[in-house]
């Protein structure tokens, strides 16, 4: 774009600015005016950001704004509107256009931008624009928070948002093409950052605490700042690393030198010495042309290796959507001074920064304080330092924020959400799938770390590795992450260095496996198994029928009514229809079901709708006098009800329910899912064997087709992961593929293959197994086209005949069909083909010889004998009811019943049983909703009453409420669920504020919940209860105080149902309302009844006495103990005691490697595991708590075992420790071991 062919406004405002002569920059009067218009023209830009293309044509940045900054650093107003401008020009283009445009001239609109960024970020690298930087920002640091206005804050942010620009700009593959070493754009930006001091500026607002606020804008600069380096190379750098470096290159020519002159051998053998003036022509026997006979070949026979069949043939070109996703830019090596400041800033970084940094970003993640994507900065620093830590003179302790169970389950998690939202936003999947990137590579960071911790001369470092790895391999998400993670993969949106890192990380994660499982013979982790059930609709049974001495009974209760309607005394109802106008069976058929109406309403009590119904009747149906000649008496009428009522009359079964809605229907058809967890022996080859599968063989194989371009690293993951599948697992056929023995071949035809040993003697071993099994089975060459499954290869080695007779895992599988049942099948479509109005299928599987079919196999079957096209030709008949009108008649019908019935508990439940005409719930509600008898659905909904607890006589004469008694004679506190909301609601009805609680009550309650796990909880309530008496004394007021956890596991105790009943008992009032989300100590709580409620839930000792809280539990897994990362606090030591174990429950508290946790006390109690979702409300946290209830079945259906004696209590804790879990659904299984 031309300077001319800006805006004539715009160019007038960018000519006010001033002038440039020399080195000196003159600027006009009105410059700050003409600034700020700049900044209003920006913001009312168009879609193709027309503003910002001309300003970048203009080089108004390198020419004006740039030199004004440097010259012109004391005035505070036009230095504020600079960066203000700068920051607006240099913003990235995808923030300017949200997504890269798919359209050609929004694309080139973008590629403009872009241009004029890369054209902006060569003009920052100057050291002049970075020491004015530098130096403005420093000074803006040395205000304290009193002195610093609300502008100087936000000159710090902008200053940082500038750099942050500046630094993301990419560079451009055109100009910057020089090699390894050479300085580039990004290289001299980051050594002016460098010269200017702007680096030690970002360590200090990394690590000051007063800073906090800017923690993700140097988290991102930073990441910026690394974006071309590699944690490996900077590690390797101070080491002597000039001739490392040297080296590889030279092994690197040395092995392409190799390989030409390899070719260049070949070739002179392929050809004569002297040449041949004729090339001849040859015969390709075996080899078939376009006719029948074999192909001529016209050129020398040193050619003939480059034959193909599709020489001269336009190449297909592959779609778009099959295209592989592209690589990430790779990294380069920047200028040798560049990459030892790098190094340096890493050192420093990591001693003084690391941990409280990564700290502080992980909370705002947690909080949700960023914004939206920013954990990939976290996930990217996770992955960076903690390998240059490894690398670099591995120290531990440099990175403990990152290494523990909270950050295995931090990433896990993140990983997980990625994989998700990969497979459900298909148009994004390629930019989840690079978050996934980043996340897999902190994960197996992570790996890598624990396992140098392994290596550590340190034996509390050995034992904090033992702790994190028995946790991580217990739960069963972290072992299922890389089968999920193998089967999923699409190389069209994950590109091959994803592949690579998970092979790499999944070849890590076994051998740390296979290691810890060396050692233990019996290793317990966590399974889950989900269960899948399809709902089935209730169907009412149907009622005996009464006996005839209760019939008798019945009539003589019924005769004074029936005497009082038949004179006229009770009106009989008028609008009782006897026949269904709607229903399909015509009206004459309709006298059965008029008999059984009248039955039911006498049976029910209801004379006059009975009587009325046998009137009514008498006028549709008076042939046959059934319901009475036209002249019948009163005596004659009651005597025909008592013979209707005592008849035995044929009752039709019940309709199964009707479907309310299209919607209701599909949660009939929906199945139910139900996670069942367990602990189930760990076996490494039944785990080993989930990996025997075709996706990740198919995965294996796409990695090793570029193994001339793999590391010796990737190559030798590769390699053993594919050995452990066929040697470990004896599945040699699993690996019998031709594109795999395509690559064998390409391989062992190599000239450089001696640089790859390890893949050829694996070659050398399939390709051996191979033809022995060829040698005895003829069909394995056939088997070579397809991926292959443990079944096939069972098949393979066994004899195809093995599975069928019911061995192996085929003995599910669905019978085939033998030519007889195929000619039967075909015959009975053929003759209930023709008949109308059934159901063919239904019909078939009830005359089908063979038992034990079912609807689909028949389906299938029809479908594949080509007697139908597809499975829609056989539709499922649909429920319910087609009536859709409403007569008058029925609806004054439905005005009537629902003003009968509109006091009652169920009115729609009563409506639906007297309405005449069958519907559905929804229609009849829709109908109610139409004419106007009720407002919303809320009012149709069944009431419920709540179970009433009568106060006792001494408390209804002193006006307290009843509560609760805590009953000591050992009651059965584990009853069921349905009891214990009874309980929990009649309690929540009776607790008031003015409740006063007992002397000791809850004490009983309070000794049990120290046994199950909960005694932290129970220590922070007795301090909040003690801390708020001694409030209130000290004020001398007293007000409601909300009791607020702040520990994760403070939290889990809050939503725990019998500690909700401790609190009760206590006096605590519950949220009141949805504005409230905590518990309160009540205001009418006086100091010394909150400290008797204290002392009533103090833990006793054998004496009776409070004592102190035990300390964590051992698990019995681990014989050794010893002082580690994650395992409570020793005194005066940073690191802390704890077991290894595998169980989560023994989780012990992370005070040092791991910790991000913080609690008021340091109380050695088990900490859960956090989980970084955002806090449920109060409703959502009681569903949460039933559901967890109900499966770790704390509402358990066996009684408590008593509790033991304390002193016998403890010799068992020191003879044979048991892990106390702090879940609910483990408490069955350690409640049935304590009985045992």
């Amino acid at each position: 774009m031309d300077w001319y062919m800006m805006n004539c406004e715009l160019l007038a405002t960018c000519s006010a600015l001033g002038y440039l002569e020399g080195d000196v920059y003159h600027r006009e009067p009105d410059c700050l005016e003409s600034v700020k218009d700049l900044i209003r023209y920006l913001r009312h830009e168009d879609e193709t950001r027309d503003v910002r293309q001309q300003l970048g044509a203009a080089q108004i940045l390198q020419n004006d704004l740039l030199p004004i900054l440097v010259q012109y650093p004391q005035e505070k107003l036009l230095f504020d509107a600079i960066i203000r401008l700068m920051v607006n020009l240099t913003q990235p283009a995808l923030l300017c256009f949200g997504k890269v445009p798919a359209d050609a001239t929004s694309r080139h609109h973008f590629l403009q931008v872009l241009s004029y960024l890369q054209a902006y970020k060569e003009a920052f690298a100057s050291e002049k624009v970075f020491v004015v930087l530098s130096e403005k920002l420093y000074n803006l640091l040395q205000l304290d928070w009193e002195q610093r206005q609300e502008e100087d804050t936000l000159l710090i942010e902008r200053i940082l948002l500038l750099v942050r620009n500046v630094l993301h700009v990419p560079p451009d593959p055109t100009e910057e093409q020089g090699v390894d070493g050479d300085a580039s754009v990004h290289d001299r930006v980051l050594w002016a950052l460098h010269i200017s001091g702007m680096d030690d500026l970002l360590k200090f607002l990394a690590s000051a605490q007063v800073e906090q606020q800017w923690a993700l804008h140097v988290l991102e600069i930073i990441s910026l700042m690394f974006r071309d380096q590699s944690p490996e190379e900077l590690a390797a750098l101070g080491q002597g690393t000039a001739g490392a470096e040297h080296g590889e290159d030279t092994r690197e020519l040395e092995t392409l030198r190799q390989r030409e002159l390899a070719e260049k051998r070949a070739r002179a053998l392929q050809r004569t010495s002297r040449h041949s003036r004729f090339g001849g022509s040859y015969v390709l026997q075996g080899v078939k042309s376009i006719g029948d006979r074999d192909v001529v070949f016209h050129k020398g026979l040193h050619n003939l290796k480059s034959y193909t069949h599709d020489l001269g043939k336009e190449p297909r070109r592959l779609p778009r959507r099959r295209q592989a996703a592209p690589e990430a830019e790779p990294s380069r090596r920047s200028a040798r001074n560049v990459r030892l400041f790098l190094r340096r800033f890493c050192q420093d970084f990591l001693e003084d920064c690391y941990n409280r940094l990564m700290l502080l970003v992980k909370d705002q993640l947690v909080r949700e304080k960023a914004q939206q994507h920013d954990e990939t900065y976290y996930l990217w620093a996770t992955a960076f330092f903690m390998a240059f830590n490894r690398l670099h003179g591995f120290r531990p302790e440099l990175v403990s924020e990152t290494v523990g169970v909270r950050a295995f389950h931090f990433i896990e998690q993140n990983l997980t959400t990625y994989y998700e939202m990969a497979l459900m936003d298909k148009k994004e999947a390629t930019t989840w799938a690079r978050r996934m990137h980043l996340a897999l590579k902190a994960y197996q960071e992570l790996l890598r770390t624990v396992q140098e911790m392994d290596r550590s001369p340190e034996p509390a470092v050995r034992d904090s590795s033992q702790v994190i790895k028995s946790n991580i391999f217990y739960l069963m998400e972290y072992r299922e992450l890389f089968l999920t993670l193998f089967r999923k993969f699409d190389e069209t949106k994950q590109p091959r260095s994803f592949l690579r890192d998970l092979v790499e990380t999944a070849h890590l994660f076994l051998r740390m496996l296979e290691r810890f499982c060396r050692g233990r013979a019996n290793l317990v982790v966590q399974s889950k198994r989900v269960r899948r059930r399809k709902k089935k609709p209730c169907v009412l049974a149907v009622p005996a029928p009464p006996s005839a001495a209760e019939l008798e009974q019945l009539w003589e209760g019924l005769a004074p009514q029936v005497q009082a309607c038949l004179e006229g005394e009770v009106p009989l109802p008028e609008d009782v229809v006897p026949f269904d106008a709607a229903s399909e069976t015509p009206v004459e058929e309709q006298r059965a079901a008029a008999l059984l109406r009248i039955q039911e309403c006498l049976r029910q009590s209801r004379v006059p709708q009975a009587l009325q119904l046998l009137r009514s009747a008498r006028e549709v149906w008076p042939e046959g006098d059934v319901f009475g000649s036209a002249d019948v008496g009163l005596p004659e009428e009651t005597r025909l009800l008592r013979e209707i009522l005592v008849a035995s009359l044929p009752v039709h079964a019940p309709a199964e329910p009707e479907e309310l809605e299209e919607e209701e229907e599909e949660d009939e058809e929906e199945e139910e899912q139900t996670v069942q967890v367990s602990e189930k022996e760990f076996n490494f080859l039944d785990y080993l064997k989930r990996f025997a599968c075709a996706p990740v063989v198919r995965a294996l194989v796409l990695l090793l087709r570029g193994y001339a371009r793999n590391s010796a690293r990737t190559n030798h993951c590769a390699a053993r992961l594919l050995h452990r599948l066929a040697r470990d697992l004896r599945m040699e056929p699993l690996l019998f593929q031709l594109s795999l023995f395509a690559l064998f071949h390409r391989l062992l035809s190599d000239p450089a293959a001696a640089a790859h040993q390890e893949l050829v003697t694996l070659a050398k071993f399939i390709l051996g197994k191979f033809f022995a099994l060829a040698a005895t089975n003829k069909k394995a060459f056939v088997e070579l086209l397809f991926w292959k499954s443990p079944a096939i290869v069972c098949e393979m080695t066994k004899g195809y005949s093995s599975l069928q007779e019911g061995e192996g895992t085929t003995r599910s599988r669905v019978p085939p069909w033998t030519p007889q049942e195929e000619q039967e099948l075909r015959e009975l479509y053929w003759k209930y083909k023709e008949v109308e109005g059934g159901d063919i299928i239904a019909a078939i599987l009830a005359h089908l010889p063979t038992p034990g079919r079912t609807r689909r196999q028949v389906v299938k079957q029809l479908v594949r004998m080509g007697l139908a096209s597809s499975a829609k030709d056989f539709p499922r008949e649909r429920k319910g009811t087609s009536i859709v009108l409403w007569t008058q008649e029925q609806e004054e019908e439905l005005t009537r019943l629902f003003e009968e019935f509109q006091g009652s508990d169920d009115v729609l439940g009563n409506i639906m049983k007297h309405l005449t005409a069958r519907r559905s719930r929804a229609r009849v509600v829709e109908k109610l909703l139409g004419m106007g008898l009720v407002a919303e659905r809320k009012e149709l909904y069944k009431k419920r009453r709540r179970k009433s607890h009568g106060p006792s006589p001494g408390q209804a004469a002193t006006g307290v409420p009843a509560m609760p008694t805590q009953d000591s004679s050992g009651e059965d506190e584990d009853s069921e669920e349905e009891e214990e909301e009874d309980e929990d609601e009649a309690e929540e009805g009776l607790t008031e504020e003015h409740w006063v609680p007992e002397e000791g009550a809850g004490q009983d309650l309070a000794q049990r919940l120290h046994r199950e796990g909960l005694a932290g909880p129970l220590r922070w309530l007795e301090n909040c209860l003690r801390r708020a008496a001694g409030d209130r004394e000290e004020d001398g007021v007293s007000h409601p105080v909300p009791l607020v956890p702040l520990t994760e596991e403070n939290e889990d105790a809050m939503e725990n149902r019998r500690f909700q009943r401790l609190l009760r008992q206590l006096g605590l009032r519950p949220p009141a309302s949805e504005q409230e989300s905590f518990w309160r100590i009540p205001a009418a709580l006086t100091p010394q009844q909150l400290r008797r409620a204290a002392a009533s839930i103090a833990h006793r000792g054998p004496s009776g006495s409070p004592q102190d809280l035990p300390g964590p539990p051992r698990c019995p897994q681990e014989p050794g103990e010893g002082w580690g990362w994650g395992c409570g606090t020793p005194p005066g030591v940073g690191l802390a005691l704890s077991p290894p174990s595998l169980c989560p429950s023994a989780e012990p508290l992370p005070a040092g490697l791991g910790s991000d946790s913080e609690s008021e006390e340091p109380v050695p109690v088990p900490v859960p595991v956090p989980s970084p979702a955002r806090p449920r409300t109060k409703r959502r946290r009681e569903l949460a708590s039933e559901d967890e209830d109900e499966d770790g079945g704390s509402s358990g259906t066996e009684p408590a075992p008593p509790a033991p004696h304390p002193e016998e209590d403890e010799e068992e804790e020191e003879e044979d420790p048991q892990p106390r879990g702090r879940r609910k659904r483990l408490r069955c299984l350690e409640e049935e071991e304590e009985e045992d």
